[in-house]
């Protein structure tokens, strides 16, 4: 523990937790106290706890939130090359449907025409069906 609170000593976090409050000594001392009265099982459950905190707002951002990067890969994971990956996000990301993720459109849209997606997406490459997205996405 003294490793930790010279640590914590030598940067002078300003910004400690969402408070935005100065960690002082004192501060330090009251917290290390509650810790040190833990056992071993509540110490791992206030860890995972406090994990659990700092990764469901990324979770969540996660569920809301692409890229073109992500979208390339998830094509190369269901089969695509690189160029076709990268052809097929382009045309989604020009008609700004990005948000509904390629993937579930290639999926659905695949679906929809009694083809396997593999093919309707070789054929989107080519410059097929995008006139069918924009409509069932779009209502355009």
């Amino acid at each position: 523990m003294l490793k930790f609170k010279q640590i914590y000593n030598h940067h002078d976090i300003n910004n400690y937790a969402k408070g935005g409050t100065k960690l002082t000594n004192e501060r330090f001392e009251a917290e290390k106290q509650k810790l040190e009265k833990l056992s071993n099982e509540e110490l791992n459950q206030l860890f995972w706890k406090k994990a659990e905190e700092i990764v469901n707002p990324l979770i969540d951002l996660a569920k809301t939130h692409t890229s073109p990067s992500i979208e390339r890969s998830v094509l190369l994971r269901m089969g695509f090359n690189s160029l076709e990956a990268k052809t097929i996000v382009e045309g989604v990301f020009e008609r700004e449907l990005l948000g509904k993720g390629v993937g579930n459109i290639l999926l659905k849209m695949s679906k929809k025409a009694e083809k396997d997606y593999l093919t309707y997406g070789k054929e989107m490459v080519q410059g097929s069906h995008w006139d069918e997205i924009e409509k069932a996405y779009k209502g355009v």
